[in-house]
């Protein structure tokens, strides 16, 4: 501290040191008190740091307004620095811009879906590959299923398997892979008259809904874990899908989860429609 320098330096009284760098006596003395609340609020954030490593505080922010927590956002702000929870982001790098192509979110679920692969590898060094599917209207993830092949039957029984539940989609956004070009996938799409809408070559942010997904999947669940087996794949990316679908916050929905962006959308659609059919 440049008081108690001055102080050792040049054998000099507090007042005189103080005198030097302009600040009061009442500055020097004084000793922040930590605020009533404040441990409750560090214990918060702690635990959830401790739960998702990868969130910072925007995510941690929703998460405890979700949770009716009523501390105002500076002072968990201020808290939440004070713990040095804050992420390293890699600073992006400098790109060309390409040919411009909308992204847009649907206004109704079931529209468009977003599909695309990740790959990682096993303890034992065998890779395996993740097919995600997630619906544009609410970022829900529909399915995220590990398996150590994945050709374009397999991942058509998989897509069968969801719209037994949800029925076809009207669009599908995929990449131009092979699985999604070859004939049987086409057939399968024509057959449900769905219409397969193939992003541009080396454009990944044209299906930037699902390659947002996929860096969250990467960071909690890949990254995080080393899998002895796909069935602890499967195990730890089920309960992972359940927590993401319901607990964690989405900043593109204002703050709120994929399943409770779809409530409060449902209940705002279905009180136009009664208002309308009132008047």
């Amino acid at each position: 501290m440049l008081i108690e320098d001055l102080k050792r330096q040049y054998t000099v009284s507090i007042n005189t040191a103080c005198a030097l760098v302009s600040i009061s006596k009442t500055a020097y003395y004084y000793k922040p008190k930590m605020r009533e609340g404040d441990a409750a609020i560090e214990a918060c954030l702690q635990s959830l740091a401790d739960e998702h490593k990868r969130w910072g505080f925007d995510k941690m922010m929703d998460k405890l307004k979700a949770d009716k927590k009523p501390w105002n956002h500076k002072r968990v702000r201020r808290i939440y620095c004070k713990l040095g929870l804050n992420i390293r982001i890699k600073p992006r790098k400098r790109i060309p811009k390409g040919e411009a192509r909308s992204l847009v979110q649907t206004i109704y679920p079931n529209v468009c879906w977003s599909m695309d692969f990740m790959s990682d590898a096993l303890y034992c060094g065998r890779k395996f590959r993740m097919f995600n599917v997630i619906d544009d209207y609410n970022r829900e993830a529909i399915l995220a299923e590990p398996s150590y092949s994945l050709p374009a039957s397999r991942v058509i029984d998989m897509l069968d398997m969801i719209a037994s539940e949800r029925g076809y989609p009207e669009i599908i956004r995929v990449d131009n892979g092979t699985e999604f070009t070859s004939s049987t996938f086409k057939e399968w799409a024509n057959r449900h008259h769905i219409l397969v809408q193939y992003i541009q070559p080396g454009k990944p942010s044209q299906n930037g809904f699902v390659e947002r997904f996929n860096r969250t999947f990467r960071e909690d669940v890949l990254d995080m874990n080393l899998f002895g087996s796909l069935r602890e794949v499967k195990a730890i990316t089920r309960d992972w899908l359940i927590m993401y679908n319901q607990e964690r916050p989405h900043q593109s929905l204002e703050g709120l989860t994929p399943v409770s962006f779809a409530e409060q959308r449902e209940k705002r659609l279905t009180h136009k429609l009664g208002n309308s059919t009132f008047n």
